[in-house]
Formats: structure tokens, C-alpha cells, sequence
């Protein structure tokens, strides 16, 4: 097989760069190792940057997102049984964000694949990148039951997780990885229960962080900080409902409604970024390239702003032919990432509790929340990074 751009990985990102460049008239092929039942199995978080929703509307994915999401004005932060508003249009100048679970969105953007008859192959096995760094076109391959199948490109996208073949066929002495592992995880909880509340809370207590979050006005999805020890098993229902409720204001509690889990995990968190994210023929987007706490939601949408520049590298070098937006990919990409990065790690120290907290550490978290509330200028930055940084 022949293609201009092969993507790697058929989550949200390689979908959506191989739906942008196919309405541009680039020819892309998506190889994904799991099958789409698999894929469209994933729970994850759902809250969308507007950069995100822009390139969704581009993309002509954005249909369902607009009829379904939740825009969200704002989002709170209760320290202690203290609530507090973030308001993002006010601090802002009107933006927000969109609350749109990421399997409805991926969802959209396979069907929308359907109809163009996008490629998309699934269940690959032993993919492998060739050429990536000589002077001759490169190349992967992929193994279909027997068989051993080529598809030479132009470019390779490898947007395949941190798991994936992509990252791992740079070569050690080229490669850097960052890395800072936290000694806590989020128990996650997704119920058929209603909202506790129309946006989202970020709670920190004296017990651990706890988040409640949705994916509509039917589907709740909570979190609680929990040791890295700790297993699901760990955890019944009726436990997880009981520590929730300790960690929220009394008022909350008392309107919080519980159920089954539909589904019930543990995360752990961590901060990753891999440099540089482009190796001659192959760009690395996504969670090949970096990983953040899910604290504000940056995980999916840095992906997008990678997406973003990758996109417009690409339409330039085929259609103006200019390559400067390729070459100039991964110091673009990464300089937002390493923002995106110090957001995430802002809010994570600032709403967990660690196991080393001292008393003097517990106060000065909670002078460092109050500062945030006292400040219009604390406030609009936490606000501008959390409605996301221009692409």
C-alpha cells in the first residue's frame, strides 16, 4: 500500500488528523492495534478546551458536540468544606470549555471517517517504522495473521500511546524523557446518577482530593484520591460513596445521589514528556509524546494542540510547499506541552494531600488557595489555563 501520511494509533488524535487532512485532499492511512469495540470501550475524561471544539467544528465532527455538550462557565474548588468559583468567561473575556465525554467524540469522528471511507485497519500486530531518518522515503509495516504488509508514505504520525512502537523507534541517544510520578491514584467511579453539581468541584481536604464530574445530566463520574497500594477491590460502592461524601462540603453530601458503578478504576498519576517529537519522517502527538495528571484536563487536549500543529505543517508542506511548520513541530509543540504540564502540576499540588504534608505544607496550601481567591490576576490565570492556551 501507498499513502502520503501514515498515523499510527486510532484514538481521538490520529481520527481526527486523518479526517482534517482528508478534507484537504491528503491521502492518510490509520493502523490500530485494538479493534474499534475496544477503542470505543475507553472512559475518559470529557472536558474540552475551546481550541479542542474549534478543530472538532473544522474537522466537520462537531455536530453532536454542540447538540449534546455541556458548555461550562466556570468550575469550583471547595478547600475543606469551603466552595469557591472559578469564573472562566468573567476572568477570560467570555470563553469556556465543553463537557463531552471522549467516547461519544471519538465516536463521531470514526463515523465521520465512514462516510469519507476513510482507512482505518484495526487490529495490526508488530507494527514497525523504517526509514525514518534517510535520505529514502520511510515505511511501516504490520503483521495481518500471516501475512506481513508495507505501506509506504511520506510522513509517519505516530499517535499510538505511551505504549505504542512510535516513540520507541527513536534512538536512545536522541531521545529524552522527563518523568515525575506522584505516590497517589484516582479511584474513579462512572454511575448512572445525576449531576451533584451543573459544573465541576475540585475538592481538597484534610482526607485527599476528590473530584465530581459528569458526562450529562444523567451520567455522573466522581474521583477520590487513593494510595498507589490500593486495588478496585479494595473498594466497594457503598465505601467509595461514604469517603466521597467526607471530602465534600456538608451541603454537597447531603444532595449527592448514589448508585452502582457502571464502571470503577484506578489511575495512577504521573508527568511525562519525550523530546524532541520529531525524528526526521516521524511526529509524535499525544501520549507517545507526553502524559499529565487528569487534574484540569490536559491530557486529551494537549493531544489536540499537537494535532493542530501538525495539521497546519502538513497543509503548508503540500499545498505551499513549505516545510517550515514540520520543522519548527516539535519546538512548537513542546513549549505549549511544558505549559500544559506546569498547569496540571500547579493543580495537583494544590488540591492532594502527600504523603510527607506537614502541618506548615497543609497551611501553606491553603494560603495558596486563598490567594487564588483574593487575586484577579491569580484568578485569570488559573482561568486562561484552563479554558486552554492559544494554539
Amino acid at each position: 500500500m501507498k499513502t502520503q501520511v501514515c498515523i499510527i494509533g486510532g484514538g481521538p488524535s490520529g481520527l481526527m488528523l486523518s479526517q482534517l487532512l482528508h478534507l484537504k485532499g491528503i491521502e492518510t492511512i490509520v493502523l490500530e492495534r485494538q479493534s474499534r469495540e475496544y477503542v470505543l470501550g475507553r472512559i475518559r475524561a470529557g472536558v474540552l478546551e475551546r481550541g479542542f471544539v474549534e478543530l472538532m467544528r473544522e474537522a466537520q465532527c462537531g455536530e453532536r458536540m454542540d447538540a449534546e455538550g455541556e458548555i461550562h462557565h466556570g468550575f469550583y474548588i471547595s478547600d475543606n468544606g469551603t466552595m469557591r468559583l472559578v469564573d472562566l468567561e468573567k476572568h477570560t473575556g467570555g470563553s469556556s470549555v465543553v463537557v463531552y465525554g471522549q467516547t461519544e467524540l471519538t465516536r463521531d469522528l470514526y463515523e465521520a471517517r465512514d462516510k469519507m471511507n476513510g482507512k482505518v485497519i484495526h487490529n495490526v500486530e508488530d507494527v514497525a517504522l523504517h526509514n525514518l531518518n534517510e535520505a529514502t522515503p520511510p515505511y511501516v509495516t504490520y503483521r495481518s495473521g500471516d501475512d506481513i504488509v508495507r505501506i509506504d508514505c511520506d510522513f509517519v504520525i505516530g499517535a499510538d500511546g505511551f505504549h505504542g512502537p512510535s516513540r520507541k523507534a527513536i534512538p536512545k541517544d536522541v531521545l529524552r524523557e522527563y518523568e515525575k510520578v506522584y505516590p497517589f491514584g484516582w479511584l474513579g467511579v462512572l454511575s448512572r446518577t445525576k449531576p451533584v453539581n451543573p459544573e465541576l468541584i475540585y475538592a481538597s481536604s484534610d482526607r485527599g482530593f476528590a473530584l465530581c464530574s459528569l458526562r450529562s445530566q444523567v451520567l455522573s463520574r466522581y474521583y477520590i484520591q487513593v494510595p498507589l497500594t490500593d486495588q478496585v477491590e479494595d473498594w466497594s460502592d457503598d465505601a467509595f460513596w461514604d469517603e466521597l461524601k467526607t471530602r465534600l462540603p456538608d451541603d454537597v453530601a447531603a444532595r449527592l445521589e448514589t448508585g452502582p458503578s457502571i464502571e470503577k478504576s484506578i489511575a495512577p498519576l504521573r508527568s511525562f514528556v519525550a523530546e524532541p517529537m520529531r525524528y526526521g519522517n516521524l511526529f509524535l502527538a499525544g501520549d507517545a509524546a507526553h502524559i499529565v495528571p487528569p487534574t484540569g484536563a490536559k491530557g486529551l487536549n494537549t493531544a489536540a494542540s499537537d494535532i493542530y500543529y501538525l495539521y497546519h505543517g502538513m497543509l503548508d508542506h503540500y499545498l505551499k510547499g513549505d516545510g517550515s511548520g514540520l520543522e519548527s513541530y516539535s519546538e512548537k509543540a513542546l513549549a505549549r506541552v511544558w505549559k500544559a504540564q506546569r498547569f496540571s502540576w500547579w493543580m495537583t499540588s494544590l488540591l492532594h494531600t502527600f504523603p510527607d504534608t506537614t502541618a506548615f505544607d497543609q497551611k501553606l496550601r491553603s494560603a495558596e488557595i486563598g490567594y487564588l481567591f483574593s487575586s484577579d490576576a491569580a484568578l485569570s490565570s488559573a482561568a486562561e489555563n484552563y479554558v486552554g492556551l492559544p494554539f
